[in-house]
């Protein structure tokens, strides 16, 4: 089995990749330094196939990725203006999940997408149109940064949304002799990959689809960037648009292989890409180099700095607990101590209502990382704990492990970071 590990990993995320890996007698893996489990395949690994296609290697998010803009604007052009352009980034694009309020309906994208060769895909087109330039929930986000000449720049983070997952949910149905739309069992972090056969009619279909999901993802991530040059009253004259979620033939070793990153940034000799850090610290500007460690990590990178605690770790646990009735009385119990008959010592006589809260608390203080954001000068709309910096690894620390493989060519500082609030998804799964 060649697998080819760079960073430290705990061993249930190597023998996630190693798991992989053995589908296939001549596949070739590697785990980049922000790895961590994913669902069947860890986030941050790259598997090489001969003769097969992952849906479960892609992933639900496919397509996801970075784009980053270089505006023709100085930080002494936006100073003192930030908040104001943030809050209008985050008034004017949607965050969270299942959000339908996009504004980009009529993207000749979408007539792809109503005339596509996959069939199932066409049902699709209204969801997509109504998605396309929203952002979603998670790490994903829209971000303005200085570099080190204070020229602004633009990132955003996010994938192919509704129209994506429902693709890839479709395939995973259809892989295990099941109808596009039906739910495939499994669902556990370690359950076994799931491949096609490349060769076959399937694999064939899944590839066109998630190519034209692919087209989706780039589209939904120009039109955000638009969206911001817009409020900047800005043009850009550099852009660097990478996805790290995607399978596409490459030339592994002298032979044509299907290639799959997952939460991996590809990183060939001259290619240039955009890894975000956290909402506290720069993301980088980077460049794939030609040489041996870049040809052994499969001329792929990481995708940010990878978690250091799980999202549970970081935000507590949410649950259904038993609130005191009395208003701005904070006292709950557990449902199980409200079975008991546990009740609010200090207003043991009131009702207890069923309530969805925080039962278990977790390792961030949310409000300290707002007051030590603000102290940075940036400017934080939206977000939740689970996304704070403590959460996640340093970024250069983590790209010290693929030292020869790229060049770090800027720097950005964020000044503003827009991410979709706490109360429009659940953050408390990991």
């Amino acid at each position: 089995m060649k697998v080819h590990v760079l960073g430290d990993h705990d061993d249930k995320t190597i023998q996630q990749l190693e798991q992989c890996v053995a589908i296939e007698d001549e596949a070739q893996g590697v785990l980049c330094a922000d790895g961590h489990l994913g669902y069947s395949m860890p986030i941050g690994g790259v598997v090489a196939y001969r003769e097969h296609v992952s849906p479960s290697g892609v992933g639900f998010d496919i397509s996801c990725g970075n784009k980053a803009a270089r505006t023709n604007l100085t930080y002494d052009d936006v100073a003192g203006d930030v908040p104001r352009i943030m809050d209008e980034v985050f008034s004017r694009i949607s965050f969270g999940v299942g959000r339908n309020d996009g504004n980009a309906g009529d993207h000749p994208v979408i007539d792809e997408i109503r005339a596509a060769a996959f069939a199932p895909q066409r049902k699709l087109a209204k969801t997509a149109a109504m998605q396309l330039g929203t952002v979603g929930a998670g790490n994903h986000y829209v971000d303005l940064f200085r570099d080190e000449e204070d020229r602004i720049w633009i990132g955003v983070h996010f994938g192919s949304r509704g129209f994506g997952h429902k693709t890839a949910s479709g395939f995973l149905a259809l892989a295990q002799g099941l109808e596009f739309g039906e739910r495939a069992p499994g669902g556990e972090m370690m359950t076994p990959p799931v491949v096609i056969p490349a060769r076959s009619e399937l694999g064939h279909s899944y590839v066109e689809a998630m190519t034209l999901a692919g087209r989706y993802a780039y589209a939904g991530r120009d039109v955000v960037v638009a969206e911001v040059l817009d409020i900047l009253g800005a043009e850009a004259d550099l852009e660097v648009h990478n996805n790290h979620n995607f399978s596409w033939a490459e030339e592994v070793e002298g032979e044509t292989a299907w290639v799959v990153r997952k939460g991996a940034t590809p990183a060939f000799p001259g290619q240039l890409g955009f890894v975000g850090a956290t909402m506290g610290e720069p993301a980088v500007i980077l460049e794939g180099v030609d040489s041996p460690q870049s040809k052994a990590a499969l001329y792929s990178t990481i995708h940010g700095a990878g978690r250091a605690m799980s999202r549970t770790q970081a935000a507590g646990k949410m649950g259904t607990r038993m609130e005191c009735g009395v208003r701005d009385c904070p006292h709950w119990v557990t449902r199980r101590a409200y079975q008991a008959r546990e009740r609010c010592p200090v207003h043991p006589d009131a009702r207890m209502h069923k309530r969805r809260g925080r039962i278990k608390a977790g390792s961030i203080d949310f409000g300290q990382v707002r007051r030590d954001l603000a102290a940075k000068g940036i400017e934080l709309r939206g977000g939740a704990a689970d996304e704070a910096p403590a959460a996640y690894k340093r970024l250069d620390e983590v790209l010290a492990y693929h030292a020869g493989t790229v060049n770090i060519l800027h720097r950005l500082h964020p000044v503003g970071v827009a991410m979709a609030p706490a109360e429009t998804y659940d953050p408390f799964k990991d």
